[in-house]
C-alpha cells in the first residue's frame, strides 16, 4: 500500500496508446488499463498452482484471533450488485471449500454485512443442506454456520450464503466516493480491503496465508462502467422483467428482485490466480475518458514493469493492469492486483502545472504499487507479523532500485536517506517503537503497524544488505525468493535462503537482529595509537539507556571510508562489529568515516574533536565525503545531540562550516535542522529570532542568486534549491524580502485572477504567506481554490494554508470547516497546516479533545485516527501538556492507537528534556555567531 488511469492497449509492452477514465468530467478517478501479452516465464494459472506450498500444513497454530484450520476456501465466485442510487450493495458467494478435519460448523469473517441463509453442498453425501444455525461475532469480526450433518474430512464442499450491505463514506470496505459536477454531487463505488475489510464486503476467510481463486460478476446500473482484478469476458444489459439467459438460480432471484425502472449491466471476469482477500478488488461508476492528466503515471508503468520483469525474472502474471484515483482514499495508494488504487494527488498531475515534488510523488507511488505486483501479490507474507515483506520491499524497490533506473537525475538513493531512513530512525529511538516483525494479534494493532518501521526502516535494513553483499546478488537472491515462494506465503526465513543462496553469506546471522530486535545502534568511536576503538549499544533519543534495553548486539556493517597515501578514497565494507566493542586499525593522521555512504541502520558518535575534522573535510570543494555522507553527518549529530550525547551547539557549528555548500540535498538536510528548532524552541521568541537569523544568513543570498523565477531548461538541483531557499527563507527564516514578494504574487492573482505569478514550486509558500500575513481577503480566495482547485495538489497546499492565518476569527472558520466541509481523506492535512502554525497549535489541542467523540465516530475503522492524536499534540513542549494530555485520554479506548499516543507522549518528554538541556547552549553559541557575523 502507500505510510493512477486509461486503457493502454499494446503488442509490444513499451509501444501504447493510453486512453484513461476518471468519473464523468472531474478527476476524481482515472484507469489505465495494461493489456499484457501471456508472460513467457510466469508459470499459467494451472500450472502455478502447483508451486504452493500447502497452507493447510503451514498454518499458525490456532488463536483468538485466527479463524480456524478445519476448513479451507480454493474458490470463490462473488457476485456484487452495486446501486449507486440508494447507496446499497448486496450479492452472493459460493465458496469451493476443502474440509481438513470433520466438522458440522463453518467459520469465516464478516463484518457489518446481513446475511442470508446459509447452505453446503458436500461431494461425499452429493446433498445440499441449510444451515440449522448462524451465529455473529462482532467483536472478533465472525460468522459460524452450524449445519445438521458433518462434513467428512478431506471432502470437498461449496458453502453459499446470499448478504446485503450499505455503501458507506468509509473508505474501507466496500465504499462510496463522491465528487462535484456542474453544482451536483455524483458518485462511484471501490474498495480498500488492506488490511482485514474484504470482510466487510463479502464474507470469507480474510487472512492473508488463506488464498484462493475469485470468479467476480458485478452487476450495477446499465450507464456505469464495472472494474475488478481481471479483465472482462462478457458484458450484458439486463432490463427486469425480462429473461436473463444461462443464469444460476441465485443470479435469477438477484436480477428479479431489482428496481424495475431501470436498466443493468452485468459484467463477468475472468478467474483471478490463487491470492489472498486483501487484495481483491472492484469499482463501480460513471468513468469517462481522461488522457492528459494520466499521461505521466501511465509512462511511469509502462517504463518500470519491463525493469521488475527482467530483475526478477518473474514476468508480471496477469493479462492487465488497471489503475482506479478516487476522491476519497485512506492511505496513499493501494497495490490491489490487476486494479491499482489511490488518492488523486498520490497518482494525479497537470503537465503544465506540476512542480517536481509532485511528479517524484506520482512516480515512486506508481512504482511502489507495481512492485507490490511482485511482493505481496505473487507472494504474499504469511500473517501481518511479516507485513515488511511487502512493504519494506516495495520501498526499496520502487522508490530507490527501480526509480533510480528510470529517474537517475533524481538522486533517489540519496533522497531515500531523507525521506526513509531518518524518518525510520526518527521512530525507531524511541521505547514505544516496534520490531520489523512485529507481533500483531487484532485488527486494531494491524493498522497500527503501517508505520515508519514497517515501511522505511525495514526498507532501510534491505538497502544495508544490499550494500552490503552487493546490489546484483542480492537481487539474485530476491528473484531466487519470488521463485521458490510462487503465489504463496512467506516468513522472514524465506526470503534469507534466496539471498544467502545467491550471495553465500549467513543471511539469518547477519539480518535477524535487524529484523526482530526493536531499536538500532549507536557506535561510538574513539582513537588510540593503532587505529579506532568501537563500540555498539543501542540508541534512545532520551541518551539515556537502561542495561536491560541494552542487551542486542547487532551485526553492523561499518563500511569504512579511508583515503590511502596518494589521496585515493577507499571503502573497506568487509568490517564489521559482531560483538559489543573492539579494536580496528587504522591510520588515524588521514581522514575517516564509518558508515560510508549513509547506508547503515544506525548513528556514529566521534569525539568533538574528530567531528570537527570530519566537518571540515566535508567542506571542502572537492571533499572525498560524498552528497549521502555529508548528509549523514548532519543528521547524525542532530539526533545525537537532541539525546544529550553531543551538543546542539556541535550541529550549529558543522552547519556554519556549510555556509558555502551547493548541493541541493545537503542544504535541504540544513534547512530540516534548523526548521526543526524552530519548532522545538517555538515558546522562546529570542531565541527563535537568533535561529531565525541563521537561517536567513544561509538562505537569503540563494534566493538573491537564484531569484524568483524557473526555466523548463535548468538543472533539477537549481529548482530544487531555488523552491527550498524561498520556501525557508520566508517560512521559518521569516525574511521580510522574501515575505513581501510572495505576498505581493498573490495579490496579484487577487486582483487579476491571472495566477501566472504563482509557479507550482512557489505554490504552498506563496498560499502560506498570502494567509499568515493576509485577512478576509486572502483567506476567502485559499478557501476558493481548496473547493475548486485547478490541480490536486493545489488543493491540499490550499488547505493547509487554510490554518496558517493568525486571525482568531478565521481560525475559528478553519476548525468549522473541518467539522463541516472537509473530506475525511484530507483532514490531516488541515490538522498539519494548523500544527505548523504556532498560533493555532494548542488550539488544535483543545479541538482535537472537545470534538473527540465524533472524530472517533468519523474515523473509527480506517488508519486516520492514529495521525490525528500524533497531529494534535505531537508540537507541544512543555510537562503541563504530557500532564493534560495523560489526564484526557485516561479514560478512553485507546486500543486503535496506542502507539501513536505512546509515540506521541514520548517525543514530547524528550522535546521538554531537549528543551532543558540545550537552552543556554544554543544561546551562547547564537550570540558568538552574531557577534562573529557583525565583523
Amino acid at each position: 500500500m502507500w505510510s493512477v488511469l486509461g486503457r493502454v492497449s499494446t503488442i509490444q509492452r513499451l509501444h501504447a496508446a493510453c486512453v484513461s477514465y476518471v468519473p464523468c468530467a472531474s478527476p476524481p478517478g482515472v484507469r489505465h488499463l495494461f493489456n499484457l501479452p501471456r508472460a513467457r516465464h510466469a508459470p499459467s494459472f494451472q500450472p502455478f498452482l502447483s508451486h504452493q506450498k500447502s497452507s493447510y500444513c503451514a498454518m499458525a497454530p490456532l488463536d483468538k484471533y485466527r479463524l480456524p484450520v478445519n476448513v479451507e476456501p480454493r474458490h470463490y465466485d462473488v457476485t456484487i450488485w452495486t446501486d449507486l442510487k440508494t447507496f446499497k450493495f448486496g450479492g452472493f458467494v459460493n465458496i469451493s471449500l476443502d474440509i481438513h478435519e470433520e466438522t458440522s460448523t463453518v467459520e469465516l469473517n464478516t463484518n457489518d454485512l446481513d446475511l442470508g441463509t446459509a447452505s453446503i453442498y458436500s461431494d461425499v453425501s452429493q446433498s445440499e443442506q441449510l444451515q440449522s444455525g448462524q451465529t455473529i461475532d462482532k467483536d472478533l469480526q465472525r460468522v459460524t454456520f452450524v449445519f445438521p450433518n458433518a462434513l467428512p474430512a478431506g471432502s470437498k464442499a461449496q458453502l453459499k450464503v446470499a448478504f446485503n450491505g450499505v455503501l458507506k463514506s468509509s473508505m474501507t470496505g466496500y465504499y462510496m466516493s463522491a465528487w462535484e459536477q456542474d453544482g451536483q454531487t455524483k458518485y462511484y463505488s471501490l474498495t480498500q480491503f488492506e488490511p482485514t475489510d474484504a470482510r466487510a464486503a463479502f464474507p470469507c476467510w480474510d487472512e492473508p496465508l488463506l488464498k484462493a481463486t475469485f470468479a467476480i460478476t458485478m452487476v450495477s446500473h446499465a450507464d456505469t462502467i464495472n472494474l475488478s482484478n481481471m479483465p472482462a469476458i462478457s458484458e450484458e444489459i439486463y432490463e427486469p422483467g425480462s429473461s436473463a439467459s444461462n443464469q444460476s438460480s441465485e443470479m435469477s432471484t438477484l436480477l428479479s428482485s431489482l428496481p424495475l425502472e431501470q436498466k443493468w449491466k452485468i459484467s463477468k471476469f475472468q478467474t483471478t490466480p490463487k491470492m489472498s482477500t486483501y487484495i481483491v478488488a472492484f469499482a463501480n461508476g460513471p468513468f469517462v475518458f481522461l488522457e492528459q492528466k494520466a499521461a505521466f503515471a501511465l509512462d511511469v508503468a509502462a517504463r518500470v514493469i519491463p525493469i521488475y520483469e527482467t530483475v526478477f525474472d518473474v514476468e508480471y502474471p496477469l493479462p492487465k493492469l488497471d489503475t482506479l484515483v478516487a476522491s476519497d482514499f485512506d492511505a496513499g495508494a493501494m497495490e490491489n492486483w490487476g486494479l491499482i488504487t489511490g488518492r488523486t494527488t498520490a497518482l494525479l498531475l497537470d503537465p503544465a502545472r506540476a512542480d517536481i515534488h509532485a511528479k517524484k510523488n506520482v512516480a515512486m507511488t506508481q512504482s511502489h504499487e507495481v512492485a507490490h505486483m511482485w511482493f505481496g501479490n505473487i507472494t504474499t507474507m504469511r500473517w501481518w507479523d511479516n507485513l515488511y515483506l511487502n512493504e519494506g520491499f516495495a520501498t526499496l524497490m520502487g522508490e530507490v532500485i527501480i526509480l533510480n533506473k528510470i529517474f537517475p537525475e533524481w538522486k533517489a538513493n540519496s533522497e531515500f536517506i531523507s525521506d526513509h531512513l531518518q524518518s525510520a530512525l526518527a521512530l525507531d529511538a524511541k521505547l514505544s517503537s516496534h520490531p520489523i516483525e512485529v507481533e500483531c494479534p487484532d485488527a486494531n494493532h494491524i493498522n497500527q503497524i503501517f508505520d515508519a518501521l514497517s515501511y522505511s526502516k525495514a526498507a532501510s535494513v534491505l538497502r544495508m544488505l544490499c550494500d552490503y553483499v552487493g546490489e546484483e546478488k542480492f537481487l539474485k537472491g530476491v528473484s531466487l525468493y519470488l521463485k521458490n515462494n510462487l503465489y504463496g506465503n512467506t516468513v522472514t526465513n524465506d526470503l534469507f535462503e534466496g539471498i544467502s543462496s545467491a550471495t553465500g553469506f549467513d543471511t539469518v546471522r547477519i539480518m535477524d537482529n535487524w529484523i526482530k530486535q526493536q531499536g538500532f545502534p549507536v557506535v561510538t568511536v574513539t582513537e588510540n595509537a593503532n587505529g579506532i576503538h568501537v563500540r555498539q549499544d543501542r540508541f534512545l533519543e532520551t541518551g539515556q539507556v537502561d542495561p536491560k534495553e541494552n542487551e542486542t548486539i547487532w551485526n553492523i556493517p561499518l563500511s569504512i571510508l579511508t583515503t590511502t597515501p596518494n589521496g585515493q578514497v577507499k571503502t573497506d565494507k568487509s568490517a564489521i562489529l559482531e560483538e559489543r566493542e573492539k579494536d580496528i586499525s587504522l591510520d588515524t593522521k588521514r581522514p575517516f568515516k564509518l558508515n560510508a555512504g549513509t547506508v547503515g541502520v544506525y548513528r556514529v558518535l566521534y569525539t568533538p574533536e574528530r567531528l570537527a575534522k570530519i566537518a571540515a573535510e566535508a567542506s571542502k570543494e572537492n571533499s572525498i565525503f560524498s552528497l549521502d555522507d555529508r548528509m549523514g553527518i548532519l543528521y547524525d549529530v542532530n539526533a545525537l545531540s537532541k539525546a544529550g550525547l553531543a551538543k546542539l551547539s556541535d550541529t550549529l557549528t558543522v552547519i556554519d562550516l556549510w555556509s558555502n555548500e551547493k548541493e541541493y540535498l545537503v542544504l535541504s538536510t540544513v534547512a530540516e535542522t534548523l526548521g526543526s528548532l524552530t519548532a522545538t524552541f517555538w515558546e522562546s521568541p529570542d531565541t527563535l529570532e537568533g535561529i531565525r537569523a541563521l537561517i536567513r544568513s544561509l538562505f537569503v543570498p540563494i534566493v538573491k542568486r537564484l531569484g524568483y523565477e524557473y526555466s523548463a531548461d535548468e538543472p533539477l538541483d537549481v529548482t530544487q534549491l531555488r523552491t527550498l531557499a524561498i520556501s525557508i527563507s520566508g517560512g521559518a527564516g521569516n525574511d521580510q524580502g522574501v515575505i513581501d514578494e510572495l505576498k505581493s504574487r498573490f495579490a496579484h492573482y487577487i486582483a487579476t485572477g491571472d495566477d501566472s505569478k504563482i509557479p507550482a514550486d512557489l505554490e504552498s509558500s506563496i498560499f502560506n504567506a498570502a494567509v499568515k500575513y493576509g485577512g478576509r481577503t486572502e483567506y476567502d480566495a485559499i478557501v476558493k481554490i481548496a473547493e475548486k482547485p485547478k490541480t490536486p495538489t493545489a488543493r491540499l497546499a490550499a488547505i493547509r494554508a487554510m490554518g496558517s492565518t493568525r486571525d482568531p476569527a478565521l481560525l475559528d472558520e478553519t476548525f468549522s470547516y473541518i467539522l463541516t466541509k472537509s473530506r475525511d481523506q484530507d483532514i490531516t492535512y488541515s490538522f498539519r497546516g494548523l500544527q505548523a502554525n504556532t498560533h493555532a497549535r494548542r488550539r488544535l489541542a483543545a479541538f482535537f479533545k472537545e470534538n473527540y467523540d465524533s472524530l472517533m465516530t468519523r474515523f473509527e475503522g480506517n488508519f486516520t485516527m492514529k495521525h490525528l492524536v500524533s497531529i494534535s499534540f505531537g508540537a507541544l513542549s512543555t510537562k503541563k501538556d504530557v500532564e493534560s494530555i495523560e489526564a484526557f485520554f485516561k479514560d478512553k479506548d485507546t486500543s486503535k492507537y496506542n502507539m501513536a499516543l505512546a509515540q506521541m507522549l514520548e517525543t514530547i518528554r524528550t522535546r521538554v528534556a531537549y528543551i532543558e538541556r540545550s537552552f543556554n547552549d544554543l544561546n551562547d553559541w547564537l550570540a558568538k555567531w552574531e557577534k562573529r557575523s557583525k565583523l
